[in-house]
């Protein structure tokens, strides 16, 4: 799994700021920002976002197919958090969303999605607007982006398996498990390999195929060394691929 330190926040272009207060239903048991709570301040920046540059009517749909979270330095609870928000890479039908967190107490998190944009009724990808890609362009050091998985490794027979039952609340307007879900199950077997989770970190997910409710889900895990593999599947059948690697030190400089 790829450990290379995620893109700087561009010197230039158009990079969109939110900010607000961290709430007591976003910390776990430590006071630490929870996990799904991050993938619910990604989406909500990503609204704001589409809000801000008045592009949310021409570009509503949108699914995540990486998540790349980087946990420099936990951000805790009593905490406002600075989110800014930006495109570091980019095709006419997807890109590469980056998003910094700063906590006011030091707390850093650093974030990448990619973001395909959807056509609803054909449940296919469809191009952006011309004003949209050129926006969006202008921090953009990849303009042909293309997708490539981060991962390769088949499901593991000898895994650790964990079941996952499925609430109605997972499920989001497209009949599909949440991508804020997938991390309430990286959640869930964390403590597993708290030594990891413990020193800075990058946890991954790529979805490759959705889960709908009703279906059985199992979470398989394997550790090997520094770094641990998960598996999402439904009767054997890989829904997502997940993994958790200690960056390697130094870690990256502070807040800005």
């Amino acid at each position: 799994m790829h450990t290379e330190p995620l893109a700087p926040v561009p010197e230039t272009g158009h990079i969109f700021e939110t900010s607000w207060r961290m709430g007591t239903a976003d910390m776990d048991d430590n006071y630490h920002l929870r996990l799904d709570s991050t993938a619910r301040y990604l989406q909500e920046a990503g609204v704001e976002h589409l809000d801000h540059t008045e592009m949310h009517d021409e570009h509503p749909h949108w699914i995540v197919r990486r998540t790349v979270v980087d946990v420099i330095r936990p951000i805790e609870w009593p905490e406002q958090v600075r989110l800014r928000r930006w495109c570091s890479g980019l095709s006419p039908r997807w890109c590469n969303m980056r998003v910094r967190i700063d906590g006011a107490k030091g707390g850093l998190i650093e974030t990448e999605g990619f973001w395909i944009h959807m056509n609803k009724a054909t449940m296919g990808p469809s191009r952006m607007s011309d004003d949209f890609f050129a926006t969006m362009a202008t921090t953009a050091t990849d303009q042909r982006l293309r997708w490539r998985s981060w991962f390769s490794e088949p499901l593991d027979p000898d895994a650790a398996i964990l079941e996952f039952p499925l609430r109605r609340t997972d499920v989001d307007h497209f009949q599909h498990v949440t991508n804020a879900s997938y991390w309430h199950g990286i959640h869930e077997v964390a403590d597993r390999f708290a030594d990891l989770f413990a020193k800075p970190h990058r946890l991954v997910i790529e979805y490759a195929k959705p889960i709908t409710y009703g279906e059985n889900v199992q979470i398989h895990t394997v550790r090997s060394g520094d770094t641990v593999h998960i598996w999402f599947a439904v009767d054997g059948d890989v829904r997502s691929h997940a993994g958790v690697v200690v960056l390697p030190d130094p870690p990256r400089e502070g807040t800005e």
